[in-house]
Order: C-alpha cells, then structure tokens, then sequence
C-alpha cells in the first residue's frame, strides 16, 4: 500500500484519450495503479479500444456522439490527407478535423456520462481536446499527460512542429517570435481560428493560441513524460507543468512466455526496426531499412503493428531478417544494439530505458519534434527525413555502432529517468489535485 491509497481509496475516475496507440497506451499503467489503489476507474475512448478495455478490467465509456476518427480509418473518413504532403498543412489538418471539431462532442458525451457516473477527477492525454470544457464547463479538475514532447509556447523555442534547437542568441529569438507570428497567423490560423469559435460557442475562457499550447495551460496540471533533461530549456515554462519520467503502459503478469527467437543469440549486430501505428506506407522506412541489411550481418527485426506482415515476409525471407505484427519492446531492446523508428514517443523513451541508441526518421503527426531531440541531445541520429534511402539508414546504423559517444549520452539520460517512479508520482498528483478540489467546495 503507497502513502496515497488512502487518500484515493473510493475516489471516481474518467480517463480520456484520443483514439490512437500512443495517446491511450502511456496511460494504462496509471489507471491499473489507480484502480488497485481503491479508485473507480473508467475510460471514455473510441470503441476501437473496447477489447483492450475488457482485458485491462476497466469500464469503457465508447464515443457515442463524438465521430470516431481513429488510426485505423483516418485515411478512410478523410482520403484528401494523404495529399497533404507539407508537415504543417497536414498538422493544421489533422488539429481541425481530428482534435478541434470532436472536442464539443466529447464534451457532450462526458456530460452524458456524469449524470451517472459523478467523477472526481479527468485524466486526459495532452492533445484530448475536451480538456478545457471540462476544467471550466464542469469545474471538475483535469489532470493532462504529456505523451509527445512539451508543445507549449516559449520565447525561447520556434513554433511546435517545426523541430528547430533552441535559441542561443537575442537574434534567433527575434526571428523564432517572427515564426511563431506567421504560424499563428497563417499556417495554423484555421485550426487556431476553428478551436477558439469552438470554445467561444460554450463560453469556455481561454487565451486564443496553437491548440496544444491552449490544452497544456488549460489543464489543472500538466504531468509531462519524460525529464528536463529530454527537453529543451525554456525560461518561461508553465506553472502547471512537472515532469514525472517514463509513464509506461500497463504490463501486468499474464503471459509466461516471453517473445524470443534463437537468432538474437546468432547475431552480434541486432536492429529493432518499427515505424509505428498510424504510418501504414510500409515505403517509407521499412522498405529501406530490410533492402540496406538484407543477407548481411545485422539481424533486423521488424514490427509492422498488423501491417503487411505476410507480404514483408514473403519478399525478405533472408535469415537475418524477422518480421512480426507484434513485438513487446521491453523483451527485445536487451538484445538490441540499434532501435530504427519514426519517432513515436513511447518507444523512444522505452528505447532510452534501456540505453538503446537511435536512428531516427520521421516528419508528421508532430514526430519531427521527437527525432529533433534524439539528434540535439546525440542519443542517435536524426535523419530529418520521413522517406529515407536504404543507403542513409545503412550509414546512419554504421555511425551509431562505431561513434560510442551516443551511448555515453543515452546510458547518461537512461540513469536520470530511471530515478523516477512515474506511476507512483503520477498517483501522488491525483490525489493532490482531488484534495485541492474538495477543499475549495468546501470553502464556496
């Protein structure tokens, strides 16, 4: 028993996420813990995350008037994004259609759900867009998870999405500002313009701004995962923001058998190669990465998430070479030597765990800022690319297995976030954050 069950014992949770892998899995661990501790813990989620809910135990909540636009059936619903090539047009896309436009829906369904269900508290991942409503429509406290890199604005940074370092001189801050002004005003100003008539319509004060900036102050706390030393340095961080670690997904003990394949023993050279949930053109980086190594002596092993498996399979049946729907990284990355990815933020901070050098390469769904802070803090290379040659990840391997150099920086980083205990500093706000409410109740 933690020093917070106590205070938590009883207490009514609904947790809420967008309908994506990396949104919904980061926080599985915190809602297990939580219901453990004696919370009553539910979830209002997409209906694609029902069987993951029956297995974790929790009583799910589906979309009932908000428009379910999943991983799964994004290209389906909205076949004009995949002509969308520039990174911020897409971004600007996706934040209206995907984040702004269903935020009064599931406004709408979690007032449904409170009249039998009267919650505590909202724990949310940082881009779920229903955040300020419940905060200030509802006055209940909403507890948000950074599960991508701190979006907020800084004087310091350029905008979000644009993967640029830092600022170092007075000019580069002017210039960042003038950035920042062009993006307001220009190449996010319909998903900026879309949400703050959104929020106008419910009467729901906000400081119009980009939309992960507006949800990272409106939440009551903002819990960001990951350290301060995986983030840039900024002079004019938020109040309401504290960083807690590697926040995991919930692993449980159900299975006995561990994932293993004899040829990890054979191979000194191992690749763990994934491109993630939501990219499905298997082209991008995949493709290269099994043409650059196929027959040769690095083992790459393969995570499609479900994703042309059999016919990867058929084209590569090299011995050094192993495809799989599905891998659990915490059973691979021991034998690994190199981890190649797209920059989903889950797996970067599992690979930094386990002091797993990185070869990364992606641009959209803001993973550009996640491959720009594994190259900036030389934890592995950054292509700055989502379309690599074989050739580039060919190189880009070699250097990270010959420069030691990105191991002494991931060993370091890995040691700093493995003084964290995520979920139990996590609990602690929670019951932080409960306390705090029903106090200032008490005092209306």
């Amino acid at each position: 028993m933690t020093k917070h069950d106590q205070q938590l014992k009883g207490k009514k949770i609904l947790f809420g996420t967008v309908p994506a892998d990396g949104h919904f899995n980061p926080l599985t661990g915190l809602a297990k813990h939580l219901q453990v501790s004696g919370c009553d813990v539910r979830w209002y989620a997409s209906p694609l995350f029902t069987k993951k809910l029956e297995k974790l135990g929790i009583q799910h909540y589906p979309f009932v008037k908000a428009m379910d636009v999943n991983q799964d059936n994004i290209g389906t619903i909205f076949p004009e994004r995949a002509s969308i090539n520039d990174p911020g047009a897409k971004l600007d896309f996706d934040m209206v259609e995907v984040f702004a436009k269903r935020s009064s829906e599931y406004y709408e369904d979690i007032k449904d759900i409170y009249q039998s269900f009267p919650f505590d508290i909202m724990i949310a991942d940082s881009v779920f867009t229903a955040i300020p409503f419940v905060r200030s429509g509802m006055n209940i406290p909403v507890l948000s998870i950074g599960i991508v890199p701190l979006a907020e604005n800084s004087v310091d940074l350029a905008p979000y999405g644009m993967a640029m370092p830092p600022a170092t001189t007075e000019a580069e801050q002017a210039q960042y500002a003038e950035l920042r002004k062009l993006m307001s005003d220009v190449v996010f100003k319909k998903s900026i313009d879309t949400f703050d008539a959104i929020l106008d319509g419910y009467n729901i004060p906000h400081e119009r701004s980009f939309l992960f900036d507006l949800l990272i102050r409106e939440a009551t706390l903002y819990l960001q995962i990951g350290t301060p030393s995986f983030e840039y340095e900024r002079s004019d961080i938020g109040k309401n923001v504290r960083f807690v670690g590697a926040l995991m997904a919930y692993s449980g003990n159900q299975k006995t058998t561990q994932w293993f394949d004899e040829r990890l023993k054979k191979y000194k050279k191992v690749v763990l190669l994934t491109q993630g949930t939501v990219e499905k053109d298997i082209n991008k980086l995949i493709i290269p990465t099994l043409e650059a190594f196929k027959g040769s002596d690095v083992l790459v092993v393969t995570a499609t998430a479900n994703n042309q498996t059999a016919a990867l399979r058929a084209q590569y049946p090299h011995d050094n070479i192993i495809v799989e729907d599905y891998i659990p990284f915490d059973e691979i990355m021991p034998y690994a030597s190199v981890y190649i990815t797209n920059g989903g933020y889950g797996g970067t901070l599992l690979s930094i765990k386990h002091k797993l050098p990185m070869v990364a390469a992606g641009i959209h769904e803001g993973k550009s800022e996640v491959c720009a802070r594994i190259g900036y803090f030389k934890l592995g290379l950054n292509l700055a690319t989502d379309t690599p040659t074989s050739e580039q990840v060919k190189d880009a391997v070699n250097k990270v297995l010959t420069d030691s150099s990105y191991k002494e920086h991931i060993t370091r980083l890995a040691d700093e976030i493995n003084t964290y205990n995520a979920i139990e500093t996590s609990a602690g706000y929670v019951a932080q954050l409960i306390k705090a409410h029903a106090a200032s109740e008490v005092a209306q």
